[in-house]
């Protein structure tokens, strides 16, 4: 199991000193004052972000062969949108527009409806950048777009793929268009649609909701019923249906391996993911939510248990967000947001430092895989820049395409 993972030899908690040496090896950067220890971070998510834009942003300008978040241009043009955000530069909001544009060309038709990995992602981010660019006419052309969109027959239900990806996108343009967007009369159908499959699936077991994804039934973010959870949550749902999210969540809790990590499917006894995609970190992050809208201190006790998880196993041997340390980062970023507890977001610190300090060497040096798509905002560099660039401002993070 250990082959996944670098150990985790850093301390638990630091406490911040003025260091003025130039020698940064990671202990002495996680020693320094969060103020300066952000500006490396972002010294350096700026620089990578260059990189990032420089080998992929021109070329998918002019043509996208992969429109998507998870591997594609769109991923670039989401993390250019972080980028605007950070500096308030205008040819990164321009560039990121003509990603988004080639990225509608090349996706229509897909049969692809999520945020992450369809055509839904492309309109949603469209017409946020439209409405950043004071662009009425372009923010009118995204949002029709958007509503021309239909659920294939037969789409499954989790985020990547499925229904639940889908409503995500809806989320994200009342988030950031405004309140009533997407109104919850467009939506109530496709969701009683996700609820009915669940129940249907559970077959009256003791989870209430269950869901099947290539043959399995999945519990993780990406593919199973913590991502699906998550986005029920953001839903307008009647009382039986908040139980029904409410008790599988507690099912979920009470299934878990004694270690404190979570299957990657149902009836799994196999303990070894600590990723977004599958394991405790997007688990968890779906914990913390569910912290917030049910008040249960189960749901926060089984976050804070599910973080040392990843505190010990989650310094995968990936750099990414889907299945490395950057997306691991968020779930102390998540959890800080949520108590204001200084050590989550040393913990956060540390992860994004071991990254900063460590990760260039350990790729070129093969101890590290750098992503299938090294540049990609799930699955490479790319999602690495976005973290260091979120911690500039943890209480505004959140993992992308995930926390709204």
């Amino acid at each position: 199991m250990a082959d996944r993972f670098f150990p985790n030899d850093m301390p638990d908690f630091v406490q911040e000193t003025e260091i003025t040496a130039s020698d940064s090896t990671l202990h002495k950067l996680l020693s320094l004052p969060y103020p300066k220890a952000a500006e490396r971070l972002l010294r350096a998510g700026l620089d990578l972000s260059e990189t990032v834009v420089k080998e992929t942003g021109i070329r998918y300008a002019s043509h996208a062969k992969d429109p998507t978040l998870y591997t594609g241009a769109l991923g670039t043009a989401f993390l250019l949108l972080k980028k605007y955000r950070v500096t308030n530069s205008r040819s990164d909001l321009d560039l990121c527009r003509d990603i988004v544009k080639a990225c509608d060309s090349a996706s229509r038709g897909s049969r692809h409806v999520t945020f992450i990995c369809g055509r839904a992602g492309v309109c949603a981010l469209g017409a946020v950048v439209a409405k950043q660019l004071g662009d009425r006419k372009l923010l009118d052309y995204y949002l029709r777009s958007f509503k021309e969109i239909t659920l294939p027959i037969g789409v499954p239900n989790e985020l990547l793929y499925g229904r639940a990806g889908y409503l995500w996108a809806c989320s994200f343009l009342n988030k950031h268009i405004g309140v009533g967007t997407i109104p919850s009369t467009y939506t109530d159908s496709i969701v009683k649609e996700v609820i009915r499959e669940g129940r249907k699936l559970s077959n009256k077991g003791s989870c209430p909701l269950m869901y099947e994804w290539h043959g399995k039934k999945y519990w993780g973010a990406a593919h199973g019923l913590a991502g699906i959870m998550h986005v029920l949550m953001d839903m307008e749902l009647k009382p039986e249906e908040r139980e029904y999210v409410k008790g599988t969540l507690l099912y979920m809790i009470k299934n878990r391996f004694p270690s404190g990590n979570y299957p990657s499917s149902e009836n799994s006894e196999t303990d070894r993911l600590v990723h977004w995609c599958h394991g405790a970190p997007g688990i968890t992050l779906t914990l913390v939510k569910a912290a917030q809208v049910f008040g249960d201190e189960r749901f926060f006790k089984a976050a804070v248990d599910a973080a040392e998880v990843v505190w010990n196993r989650g310094l995968l041997r990936r750099v990414g967000i889907c299945h490395g340390i950057s997306g691991n980062a968020y779930v102390f970023l998540s959890l800080y947001r949520l108590t204001g507890n200084a050590e989550y977001l040393y913990r956060a610190k540390a992860f994004a430092c071991f990254l900063l300090d460590r990760a260039h060497q350990l790729v070129s040096t093969g101890q590290m895989h750098g992503g299938d798509n090294p540049l990609s905002l799930f699955e490479g560099q790319g999602g690495m820049a976005y973290l260091f660039l979120d911690m500039t401002s943890p209480t505004e993070s959140r993992f992308p395409a995930y926390e709204l």
